[in-house]
């Protein structure tokens, strides 16, 4: 939520307006700070996190002030309650099947007040029909392009938010299948000395949201959720991504799509300030104002996709050998190398035709892909094609 706040310094970026360069101490209103920012959506049969916390004055150090000591649940109109546990202003429950008949909102009691979001019957969500990277050679990027299935209601606009988690193959930057024994003195095979492929993982930090009402029968079809620059690690060998599809209402489209603008270093003097952006969650004991939008889902669906370094063409940017080369070597030499902490990679040998004795070596970091903050443990995912979820 950084890009919520940054709107409170939206005159920093005034020169784009006026032509020149001129510091500018921006009168931020009052009622835009301290403001409770609340992040989360309520989802059938899933753990939901809500995270809590307050905007800070300009001249704050902290960008947003994690909200402690809440009491947060979420609550139907049937008398239901799900608690959550909070753990440094992020609060998780465990939510049970949500009944389509039933109404449910986000209960907050912090510093005395109390609020809540507007009741709501949890929407549906179409399952994902499709989702394939495209290289676009002009900008060098992969864009991601999802394809929901054919909507419930093709008679109305469809809203939809997306999130993914991302996992990518990581190779370290040399490989070795050998290494030269001090006692012996002399060059050793050995296989798998050092783990060469790993893994990472992350969460894409932004929640996409699109609309079907440009679309024909109001079906979404092949639309952007985010690109990857193809000089970016993640796609140099394969890549893959679970995405979650949500149905969303036209208030809670709107509102991703005013922080997205507040958030915008483009927003300029016409961004909305904080307090102005939507929300359906309201102060129950006073007039305080809050940031946030809490929807609610009957289901999550999910897809996993593939993209493939070899099928899109993608080519790993050449990079200087940075390992010790060492000419008119001896066995000497190499026990110093080990001395040192370094590793054997090459081994040409041209001494018997009356040449010389070349290596090639390398520290840990450069054969271990752990030193790339990768795991070795392959996912169990990692051996199937696609897979719909």
């Amino acid at each position: 939520m950084r890009s919520l706040y940054i709107v409170l310094c939206l005159m920093v970026g005034m020169s784009t307006l006026s032509g020149c360069i001129e510091e500018f101490e921006a009168d931020i209103p009052a009622d835009d700070s301290d403001l409770l920012v609340v992040e989360g959506a309520i989802c059938s049969s899933r753990i939901n996190t809500f995270v809590l916390s307050r905007t800070q004055a300009l001249n704050s150090s902290d960008e947003l002030q994690k909200v402690m000591g809440a009491h947060v649940s979420v609550r139907g109109s049937d008398g239901s309650e799900y608690l959550a546990q909070g753990v440094y202003g992020q609060y998780v429950c465990q939510v049970g099947v949500l009944s389509p008949d039933v109404e449910y909102y986000l209960h907050i009691e912090s510093d005395g007040e109390v609020y809540e979001s507007e009741p709501q019957r949890p929407m549906p969500t179409e399952k994902v029909v499709e989702v394939t990277g495209v290289r676009d050679s002009l900008k060098n990027r992969v864009d991601v392009l999802v394809t929901p299935a054919d909507p419930f209601e093709p008679d109305r606009a469809n809203y939809y938010s997306w999130t993914c988690d991302e996992t990518w193959e990581v190779h370290s930057d040399y490989t070795t299948n050998m290494y030269f024994d001090k006692e012996a003195m002399k060059r050793v095979y050995q296989a798998n000395l050092f783990p060469h492929i790993g893994w990472k993982d992350a969460t894409a930090p932004t929640i996409m949201v699109g609309a079907s009402s440009s679309y024909k029968d109001q079906h979404i079809r092949r639309l952007k959720m985010y690109d990857i620059d193809c000089s970016n690690e993640r796609i140099y060998y394969r890549y893959s991504g679970l995405v979650h599809q949500r149905a969303i209402s036209k208030a809670e489209y709107e509102y991703e799509m005013a922080r997205r603008q507040a958030g915008s270093e483009m927003g300029g003097l016409f961004t909305p300030q904080p307090s102005a952006l939507p929300t359906n969650i309201h102060c129950l004991t006073s007039d305080k104002h809050v940031i946030g939008f809490v929807g609610c889902s009957l289901n999550t669906s999910e897809y996993r996709f593939f993209l493939d370094a070899k099928e899109l063409s993608i080519q790993i940017p050449q990079r200087e050998d940075s390992r010790l080369w060492l000419d008119n070597c001896t066995e000497d030499d190499c026990a110093l190398q080990v001395d040192k902490g370094m590793f054997l990679c090459e081994w040409e040998d041209n001494r018997i035709s009356f040449g010389s004795l070349k290596t090639a070596w390398a520290f840990d970091w450069q054969l271990d892909v752990r030193s790339k903050g990768a795991y070795i443990e392959e996912p169990d995912f990692w051996v199937e094609k696609s897979e719909e979820e």
